[in-house]
């Protein structure tokens, strides 16, 4: 259709058990049937551990394929490609929520959440079982129809933790030097393609940078991107800063140096989002080549007619 993407954006609309409302699924179809070409689905949490909030869809449980086919139907029905986005929050997530203790790549508190629980360490073998629970995710989302997974890696969530030098600290092989903090990416990656099939495309949502003091930076997180690209991964998703992109005055398409300096190192699509509302800006960004697609997320709130808007404004 275009090079319009609607971003994986939190609805808040989702049961007390994380599934799929009538009203979720007609916040996604709207954005599909105003032209946009891809639709990202809000972060469905893998595992109970790590979901975020009490209104987050889930994709943990195969109770939850049901409501995600009838979603990823009403997307498909208006014309759009459906992913769906998939996480585990680690450190955002909160006992209150869960019922859980919180986990985390180190005992290392969230900033971004109010009254923070205090995270305990991840044992190895609670970090195979999360990595399990990505894979069995993915495979929950292609038996549900869609057409594509996100794992979610930036905004402070769990596997933004594990690459971030300020929330990981560990000294096994999931710790110690970027390359080691990078290794769960690159196994969550590998467990996906092999439960999920190899034909199954599947994107990495990538904090590119943490945009804070002795945080992950530029030339690492594209290292990272490069061998998730050539591991597999179909498609990378620009975002940055380790408390997501939520401070205010930042002006237009702030991510997209981040998508420039990653398209000199991966050859698959790149696409980006951050403050782009400007239907030209947008067109620029594609047609300049600074990235593959374009997210619109605020102004695609605002307006769930913006695509539409925006071919007329073209």
């Amino acid at each position: 259709r275009n090079r319009v993407a609607m971003p994986p954006m939190w609805s808040g609309k989702a049961t007390a058990d994380g599934l799929v409302t009538p009203a979720i699924i007609d916040y996604h179809r709207v954005r599909a049937a105003a032209g946009t070409a891809l639709i990202i689905v809000e972060h469905a949490f893998v595992h109970p551990q790590g979901r975020h909030s009490s209104t987050q869809i889930g994709v943990h449980d195969d109770a939850c394929v049901d409501g995600l086919s009838r979603l990823a139907a009403a997307v498909h029905a208006e014309g759009a490609v459906a992913c769906l986005q998939i996480s585990h929050a680690g450190a955002r997530a909160s006992s209150r929520v869960t019922g859980l203790p919180v986990v985390a790549p180190s005992p290392v508190a969230t900033s971004r959440e109010s009254n923070p629980d205090a995270p305990a360490e991840l044992a190895q073998a609670q970090v195979a079982e999360v990595i399990e629970a990505f894979a069995a995710a993915a495979w929950r989302a292609r038996a549900a129809g869609f057409d594509a997974v996100e794992f979610h890696a930036a905004h402070g969530f769990l596997l933004s933790q594990f690459l971030s030098p300020l929330t990981n600290s560990r000294t096994d092989e999931y710790g110690g030097d970027h390359a080691r903090r990078s290794r769960i990416h690159l196994e969550v990656l590998e467990a996906i393609r092999h439960r999920a099939g190899k034909d199954f495309p599947v994107f990495v949502r990538l904090g590119m940078h943490d945009e804070r003091p002795g945080g992950l930076t530029l030339a690492p997180a594209c290292i990272t991107a490069a061998q998730l690209a050539a591991a597999g991964a179909s498609l990378i998703d620009v975002s940055g800063g380790l408390a997501g992109s939520d401070d205010p005055g930042r002006g237009s398409g702030y991510f997209v140096g981040y998508a420039e300096a990653l398209k000199e190192v991966v050859d698959v699509p790149v696409l980006v989002a951050g403050g782009i509302a400007d239907p030209r800006m947008a067109d620029l960004i594609v047609r300049s080549r600074r990235a593959d697609i374009v997210g619109v997320g605020r102004a695609m709130l605002d307006d769930p007619g913006w695509t539409r808007t925006a071919a007329a404004a073209l």
